[in-house]
């Protein structure tokens, strides 16, 4: 055939079958009448040719006259001669989407007389409908479809368009039309206009995108007497939901979904509504009882809202005979809600009230047996009771359940592997994060419908089965993290051929890892917090099927692989202590890179400037190693978020590669790093910054007064000089929440469809970084970062007064200001840090008093002033009478003036109050001293036993 020589002559990848026989009906993508053996339906989309762009005539069609259907969809063809088609006169179907018509809507497609359904969208065809072929649209009295979506048509739309007898479907979304529809009343038209500026006029069907600038939804939509279908889903809509759209005489099928829509839901139980869709907003209030009244009720989803109070059904209610679908999960709905009240459904398919933590779900049967057949049934997080796994009378009725969510609710007991049975359906079984023991070793059956299983976090032991890819051979998704799990990972993992999630962190596994589970098409990996071992990777470095892969935290070993490559996005090996040796530079040439973490190995050498190329690189630590050499000097800015190279021998002036706009997290501590601190002006966001143990020098510049996102910074530990700028003081050190830039994470959203649907986020976090306070080294990820907030510019060269303006630091939790040169007093305006909870001022020059003021820090735990020229009363009222001597020592002038106490001694030496000491207590000294004397010498020479005791002394008795 000349068609197939020409695909041959363009170097497409066609169907194999092409060719093989002279029978070309026998061939992929043709379909030829019966009678006449000629080609009745061609299905050519999606063909991979070797021209991402190419010109295509369309009389290549011409010779096939039978032809009713046409589809040469996705194949970003440019089409021309159009006009080759005029012959098809039986064509009914044709499919021309997703190339592109650069001459707009052909001016012949009005002779196609025979036309059922049309689909030009995305063909980017720029033209005026008045000046295009669809002046010719009144031939087309048989159209029931026309799909004309992201074309930039423009213009107003010609009334021929809407006289169409036939015509059910119509999308003009994504368009640049203008102007009025006006459709007749009795039209039961499905109309798609989003993203255009059209008025509405006597719509039955309405799909649109609402680009309103207020975010309100118009008043225009309420004078449709004949809507019976309103889609505003995914919308920016605020405010209340009007009453006036619930009083559409017609009206169906309501999708409010994904809008920012608050307040109550008005809802009249006299509606014809069958479907209401308003899932993620912000609804709140009571769920109104007339909601579950409305007769003719077949969908309601209110998930992902703010709905509190009890679910408005009891034992008396009434079921809509159609209802299908129940979604009321994520809200913060309450009280009792017991399966026995749906007793007269009998249509029900589908019950979710996940995540309601204050709902009690209770499932006894009282001798009914359900006339309803469940296919999802979604309980997480609904204070189940150990009976529904335990007694399950209920799951037991439910003989064709596919979905079945109990996860989250603290369910004790044996695994129920009554579950896996030959009659069972299950293609989705979560029951992660409750209580449960046992093992799969009992679970023999296999398993073919199951597509997801999610039992990690539980209390389950025992060996993973060998047999494990027979039992479950359709696996998309496995997870038994987070149990104790022994033994070794099977082999027969890799016989899944669908699984594309294996998760087995968090257990006791050890061995080797299956080499072919790295070249599987496993698309996210993890097998963090194990005893695994082996050559790390096994040598393996093509990652074409992989994205993420875990496996922090084992026992692996060697070097890593050479001449990597693949889509790999997140890469941690961090925490194996004896993987070693060079980074070979492929590693840099891994395009999708976002996510590596190499911490905590024993890797060396020089980091390769190659590591430039990695443009999408948003979280990178490699601290705890032994890198040499300088950070490279990229020529343009990474997408950096967290970098942390602590903990190595790298050296040099900090080059641009810290200097990202985007980092929100900076460790370079324990290095050996120079120059001054002019760079950090850059670090526009940054929230922590930790530069200690270094050899920066030069005075603390005033650009870190610009840091206005900072909530940790430690310099400490340098040879940094001068005083302390008085604007540090005018930074907030606010709790991250309050403002939008956070702890860097990396989140992962998959969809895929399972029945309904299944979706997947996996939410990437380093491990975290440490940070002194309270004497000791804390290590902070993303919790505790949440609430901390410290200064440490310990062990430097500082001197001067401490700015008074540090006291306005009020959620300053740690402040460290040791081994410097500080003189001065102490700032009484420190009384205001009054969220501190570790002051550190020892090791400097400071004199005169403590503040009594600092009595007054509530939160204070750890306090030290020990090594300074201090003197004045010890204070001793609120957290101060709980601290020890330690705090004060090397301070010879400070004294305890508690009534009837000495002078407070330091390792064995008293203290007294030297000359140039407080006046008062010198006058209180004298005084007591002077009356401790003479009260001595009367007592010696007046009283009978002193003088006995001076007589025994005289002689010596």
């Amino acid at each position: 055939m000349d068609i197939r020589s020409w695909f041959m002559s363009r170097q497409s990848k066609f169907h194999n079958s092409w060719g093989k026989s002279d029978d070309c009906c026998s061939w992929e993508g043709i379909t030829c009448d019966n009678g006449t053996r000629r080609i009745s339906r061609l299905k050519l989309s999606q063909i991979p040719f070797s021209d991402e762009y190419w010109n295509m005539s369309l009389a290549m069609f011409s010779p096939f006259r039978e032809l009713q259907l046409l589809d040469f969809a996705w194949n970003s063809a440019c089409l021309q001669n159009f006009e080759g088609l005029e012959g098809l006169s039986k064509l009914k179907y044709l499919d021309l989407s997703y190339n592109c018509l650069l001459e707009g809507i052909p001016g012949s497609v009005g002779k196609l007389i025979s036309l059922e359904v049309i689909n030009f969208n995305g063909n980017y065809a720029c033209a005026n409908l008045h000046n295009t072929g669809f002046q010719n649209l009144h031939n087309l009295r048989n159209l029931r479809e026309l799909h004309l979506g992201s074309n930039l048509l423009r213009g107003s739309l010609p009334a021929s368009l809407f006289a169409l007898p036939f015509l059910e479907y119509l999308d003009l979304s994504d368009n640049l039309f203008e102007g009025k529809i006006h459709i007749n009343s009795s039209s039961n038209l499905h109309l798609k206009i989003n993203s255009n500026h059209l008025e509405l006029r006597n719509i039955s069907s309405l799909s649109t995108f609402i680009p309103t600038p207020n975010g309100f939804l118009p008043t225009s939509l309420f004078t449709l007497p004949c809507l019976e279908h309103l889609d505003l889903s995914h919308n920016v809509l605020s405010g209340s939901i009007p009453t006036s759209v619930f009083l559409l005489p017609c009206l169906e099928y309501l999708d409010l979904a994904h809008n920012f829509l608050q307040g109550h839901i008005p809802i009249n139980s006299s509606w014809n509504l069958r479907e209401l869709d308003f899932r993620s907003n912000q609804l709140s209030g009571n769920l109104p009882a007339s909601l579950f009244a409305l007769p003719s009720l077949k969908y309601v989803d209110f998930s992902k809202n703010l709905l509190q109070g009890h679910i408005p059904i009891n034992s008396s209610w009434k079921c809509s005979s159609l209802l299908q679908t129940i979604r009321l999960s994520e809200n913060k709905l309450s009280g009792k809600f017991d399966f026995f009240w749906l007793r007269k459904c009998m249509n029900l398919e589908l019950i979710d009230l996940s995540g309601n933590t204050g709902l009690v779900v209770q499932l006894k049967l009282h001798g009914w047996v359900p006339k309803f057949q469940l296919k999802t049934l979604k309980l997480s997080s609904c204070n189940l009771h150990t009976s529904m796994i335990m007694n399950p009378h209920f799951l037991h009725t439910q003989r064709y359940l596919e979905i079945l969510d109990l996860s989250n609710n603290n369910l004790s007991g044996r695994m129920p592997n009554w579950l896996f049975t030959n009659e069972a359906a299950l293609a989705y079984l979560d029951l992660s994060n409750n209580s449960l023991v046992g093992s799969l070793d009992l679970i023999w059956q296999h398993q073919t419908s199951l597509e997801l299983l999610d039992i990690s976090l539980n209390l389950v032991e025992g060996h993973l089965p060998k047999n494990i890819g027979l039992m479950f051979p359709n696996l998309f998704f496995l997870d038994v993290s987070h149990n104790n799990i022994s033994g070794r990972i099977p082999s027969s993992l890799c016989n899944i051929v669908a699984i594309r999630f294996l998760h087995l962190s968090n257990n006791k596994l050890r061995g080797d890892v299956p080499s072919c589970l790295f070249t599987h098409t496993i698309i996210i990996l993890k097998l963090s917090n194990n005893c695994l071992g082996g050559k790390i990777l096994d040598g393996v470095s093509d990652f074409s099927n992989m994205w993420q892969i875990y496996l922090d935290n084992n026992k692996f070993e060697g070097t890593l692989s050479r001449n990597f490559s693949g889509n790999l996005q997140v890469m941690d090996l961090h925490g194996n202590s004896k993987i070693s040796g060079e980074l070979d530079t492929s590693l840099w040439n891994l395009p999708n890179l976002k996510v590596l973490s190499l911490a905590s190995n024993g890797l060396t050498g020089d980091i390769h400037p190659r590591i430039c190329n990695l443009t999408r690189l948003r979280l990178l630590d490699l601290s705890s190693n032994y890198f040499t050499g300088h950070i490279p000097n990229c020529s343009s800015t990474l997408p950096l978020e967290f970098l942390s190279v602590s903990e190595n021998s790298l050296s040099g002036f900090p080059s641009d590669f810290f200097t990202s706009s985007y980092i929100t997290v900076l460790d370079l501590s324990h290095n050996q790093f120079t120059g001054n601190l002019e760079w950090t002006y850059y670090l526009s966001i940054i929230s922590v910054l930790l530069l200690s143990n270094n050899k920066f020098g030069g005075q603390i510049s005033p650009n870190l007064c610009h840091l206005q996102h900072l909530s940790i910074i430690d310099i400490s530990h340098n040879i940094l000089w001068g005083s302390i700028q008085s604007c540090i003081g005018g930074i907030p050190f606010e709790n991250p929440d309050a403002y939008e830039y956070n702890w860097p994470t990396i989140i992962y959203a998959i969809e895929e469809v399972l029945d309904d649907y299944f979706s997947y986020s996996s939410q990437y976090e380093l491990q975290g970084f440490n940070f002194t306070t309270k004497r000791n080294r804390y290590t902070y990820g993303r919790n505790f970062f949440m609430s901390m907030s410290g200064i440490d510019f310990s062990a430097n060269m500082l001197s001067g007064d401490i700015p008074k303006e540090m006291g306005n630091l009020s959620h300053v939790k740690s402040l460290n200001l040791s081994n410097n040169f500080f003189t001065g007093s102490i700032p009484t305006t420190f009384a205001k840090l009054s969220e501190i909870e570790s002051l550190d001022l020892s090791e400097n020059k400071l004199n005169g008093s403590i503040p009594w003021q600092l009595t007054r820090l509530s939160s204070l735990e750890v306090f030290s002033v020990a090594y300074n020229d201090l003197s004045g009363c010890l204070p001793e009222s609120g957290q101060f009478g709980a601290f020890d001597m330690d705090c004060y020592s090397g301070n010879k002038n400070l004294i305890s003036c508690t009534d009837g106490s000495g002078p407070v001694v330091w390792n064995g030496t008293v203290g007294n109050a030297s000359d140039d000491s407080d006046p008062i207590l010198y006058v209180v000294s004298a005084v007591s001293f002077v009356l401790a004397f003479w009260a001595t010498v009367t007592f010696v020479f007046c009283h009978s036993f002193g003088q006995r005791a001076i007589l025994k002394w005289a002689t010596g008795e």
